[in-house]
C-alpha cells in the first residue's frame, strides 16, 4: 500500500513524537526543517488561544525556510489530540488544526469520533492513532483512522508492555497501512530495525528531550544524559496510565521508586485547568536514554541518525549466510 502523501519524501523515516511540555514551536520547526515529521501536543499551547499562534508561527517559519532553500526537504507538521472526556479543549483544538489544514493529527487514548475524522479528512489530512494492544488497534481501525502508532515496551511517557516484534507482527496480519513504531528508538540502527520488522516509520520521543531546542529544564536534560535503561521506572501512579519515568525525578519528588502504589485509572484528567505536574516534575523518558550522552541541536541529532541509518543499511546488505 502506498503511503499517504503527507508521509512521503521525508529525509528519514522518522516521526518526532509529541512531548508534553518539551515540544513547542522551536523544536517542531527544527524537526521539520531537518526533513522529518515534527509534532507537539495541542495541550502544550496554553491558553487554548495560543494554539493558533503556534501553528501560524511554525507554518510561517517553514515557508520562509523553503523560500530561502527551494531544494530543502521540509517535513510535515503533526499535532497530538487527546481524545478523552476530560479534555475540554478537544473540539476547539481540532477546529484550529482544520483551519490551518494540519496534514497529520495524532490521536491518543481513545479512537477519534467520526466528526473529528471527517473534519480532518475534508482537506486531505490524515489521522494516526496511538495504540498499545491489538484490541486498541482494531478499534481505531474500525473507527476509520488512517494509520497506527505502535507504542511498545520501553517507550517514554505512556507506554505499552508488549515486545515490538510481537506488536508489529500481529498487527501486520490484518493491517497493511502506515505503521510507526515506538519504544527505545534512539539510533539510526534502531530506525532501520523498525523497518526491517515491518514498520514504515520510527516514532522517536526521548531523543529530543536532551536537545537544545526542547522546552526542558537543564536538570531534566542532564538527567537524560546521565541515565541508563535501569534508571527508567514503569508506573501508572502519576497519570492513571502506565508510563516510563526517570528514577531521579521520582526520588526528587520524595517518593521511593521501588515502592510506588498503583493509581486509579479513572483519575485521568486532561482538562485545560489541570496542572502538568506529571511531566514538569516527574520526567518521562524511554529505555533508550542510555544512548544519549550530550545535548546537541535537532539538526545534529538528525545528521547522526542519518549517518547511523546509512551505516547500518550498508552493514546488513551483505548477508553472512550464503544459503539464506
Amino acid at each position: 500500500m502506498a503511503l499517504p502523501v503527507a508521509l512521503q519524501n521525508l529525509s528519514l523515516p522518522i516521526i518526532g513524537s509529541p512531548l508534553f511540555i518539551a515540544s513547542g514551536p522551536k523544536l517542531v520547526i527544527e524537526q521539520c526543517k531537518a526533513g522529518i515529521v515534527g509534532s507537539f501536543p495541542a495541550l502544550n499551547a496554553r491558553p487554548a488561544e495560543m494554539l493558533d499562534t503556534w501553528l501560524t508561527e511554525i507554518q510561517q517559519a517553514l515557508a520562509e525556510h523553503k523560500a530561502a532553500h527551494p531544494d530543502a526537504v521540509i517535513g510535515p507538521i503533526a499535532v497530538n489530540q487527546i481524545v478523552h472526556q476530560s479534555n475540554d479543549r478537544l473540539a476547539h483544538d481540532v477546529e484550529v488544526c482544520v483551519k490551518h489544514k494540519i496534514p497529520i493529527i495524532i490521536s491518543s487514548l481513545r479512537a477519534p469520533p467520526k466528526e473529528m475524522l471527517d473534519a480532518i479528512h475534508s482537506y486531505g489530512g490524515i489521522v494516526l492513532h496511538d495504540i498499545i494492544s491489538i484490541r486498541h488497534a482494531q478499534k481505531a481501525l474500525e473507527a476509520g483512522v488512517d494509520g497506527l502508532i505502535l507504542v511498545a515496551a520501553g517507550a517514554g511517557g505512556h507506554a505499552g508492555g508488549l515486545s515490538p516484534f510481537a506488536l508489529v507482527g500481529e498487527i501486520r496480519k490484518f493491517f497493511s497501512g502506515p505503521i510507526a513504531l515506538s519504544g527505545s528508538i534512539a539510533t539510526g540502527d534502531a530506525v532501520l530495525a523498525a523497518q526491517a520488522m515491518g514498520a514504515d516509520f520510527a516514532y522517536i520521543g526521548s531523543r529530543w528531550l536532551a536537545t537544545q531546542e526542547a522546552n526542558t529544564s537543564e536538570d531534566y536534560r542532564q538527567a537524560i544524559v546521565e541515565s541508563n535503561a535501569a534508571d527508567v521506572i514503569y508506573t501508572n501512579l502519576f497519570t492513571g496510565v502506565h508510563g516510563n519515568y526517570l528514577k531521579k525525578s521520582i526520588v526528587n519528588a520524595g517518593l521511593d521508586p521501588d515502592k510506588l502504589p498503583e493509581a486509579d485509572k479513572t483519575a485521568m484528567n486532561f482538562a485545560s485547568s489541570s496542572g502538568a505536574k506529571a511531566w514538569r516534575d516527574i520526567w518521562g523518558a524511554g529505555q533508550g536514554v542510555g544512548m544519549m550522552h550530550d545535548v546537541p541541536t535537532v539538526a545534529e541529532v538528525v545528521k547522526r541518525l542519518k549517518n547511523e541509518y546509512v551505516a547500518a543499511r550498508e552493514r546488513t546488505m551483505g548477508s553472512p549466510y550464503p544459503h539464506a
